[in-house]
């Protein structure tokens, strides 16, 4: 397949982002030598609890891509390959850091092919400076007064800073 069959497809890029890590937005930044268009899918289940809410997670992505049309940011509450159908896409975009992540992505990739077989899945590897971070081990420390400086875009260290009440730091 030429790259310009490529440019063309928009790819939406799906998780809570319950926050959005730098290594998410590595991983944005790398699919968007792939895809014309990446759209941020902010996922949420309302059965769930947040630390930040859709309009704060939207708001934390929009801020860190703002100088770049190519990045779109929405949310949605249900299934996946209901919002692609509604969009005109057909590639979901993830990220694997380790092989704990191949198990559960391969499942999700086939279910959601199953619903519809116009969509694939297209995986990307974790760039090396972000294999070990997630959102959850990075609230975690942040809850306990620890600095997540450098693992999160600036916005989100501060949301998160104001959210712990680790202003000081």
């Amino acid at each position: 397949m030429t790259q310009e069959k490529f440019v063309n497809k928009i790819a939406i890029y799906p998780g809570s982002f319950d926050p959005i890590t730098n290594g998410h937005v590595d991983l944005i930044k790398r699919g968007m030598r792939i895809f014309g268009e990446i759209i941020v899918l902010v996922a949420y289940n309302p059965n769930k609890s947040y630390l930040f809410n859709v309009k704060e997670r939207e708001q934390f992505i929009r801020e860190i891509f703002s100088d770049n049309n190519g990045v779109k940011v929405d949310s949605h509450g249900g299934l996946l390959v209901d919002y692609l159908k509604s969009s005109g896409a057909s590639v979901i975009l993830r990220g694997m850091r380790a092989v704990s992540d191949f198990e559960y992505e391969f499942q999700m990739a086939l279910m959601n092919r199953r619903q519809t077989r116009e969509v694939e899945t297209v995986f990307l590897m974790s760039g090396f400076k972000w294999f070990y971070s997630s959102s959850k081990l990075i609230k975690e420390v942040a809850s306990m007064g620890g600095s997540v400086k450098g693992l999160v875009p600036d916005n989100v260290n501060r949301g998160l800073m104001e959210k712990f009440n680790n202003g000081k730091r």
